[in-house]
């Protein structure tokens, strides 16, 4: 049985006679986690019981561990300095991308408008980076973690536009 937002639970049943575990499937951005138990109850008790941080840190960990280091990734297309995220690559880019590499090269994926439209002024291209920026707010790619300050932040579609698409699209792959 499933419930529409990635949880399976699993009743067992043999013969006709219910079988004595419950068996619950979380799907996840990184993959899947299993819970097990004799009743519903124990279930719920397990996942009461887990730290409220445990998906975003078990998520975070996965993520460290399993992908390529951010500069082996951006190599021949972006080089860090010590004024921000570089554009190297001679590949013909929209305004958008430009500032996606950007925010996808900086600190913790956060930058203002200021910096992006200083970093890629340094590169050549001239862009009006906040009507860029707000233009890709609305397509759900970049958004503002504290509304009070300056900076966008890629959202998780973003970053997966970045990988997915752009660096893939930039390596030949």
């Amino acid at each position: 049985m499933e419930d529409g937002q990635g949880l399976r639970v699993c009743f067992g049943w043999k013969g006709g006679v219910k079988m004595g575990k419950i068996r619950v499937q979380i799907r996840a951005p990184f993959g899947e986690i299993v819970l097990e138990g004799d009743s519903a109850q124990e279930i719920l008790e397990t996942l009461r019981a887990m730290p409220i941080q445990f998906m975003s840190e078990i998520s975070t960990l996965v993520s460290t561990k399993l992908a390529p280091p951010i500069k082996a990734q951006l190599e021949g297309v972006v080089e860090l300095t010590t004024d921000g995220p570089v554009i190297t690559t001679r590949e013909k880019l929209t305004h958008y991308e430009a500032i996606g590499l950007v925010l996808y090269a900086s600190e913790e994926k956060v930058s203002t408008a200021t910096q992006i439209s200083r970093l890629l002024s340094s590169t050549g291209i001239k862009s009006m980076v906040p009507a860029r920026l707000n233009e890709m707010t609305k397509r759900g790619l970049v958004f503002k973690p504290d509304p009070a300050r300056p900076e966008f932040k890629l959202t998780v579609q973003g970053e997966k536009w970045i990988e997915e698409e752009l660096l893939a699209r930039l390596r030949g792959q």
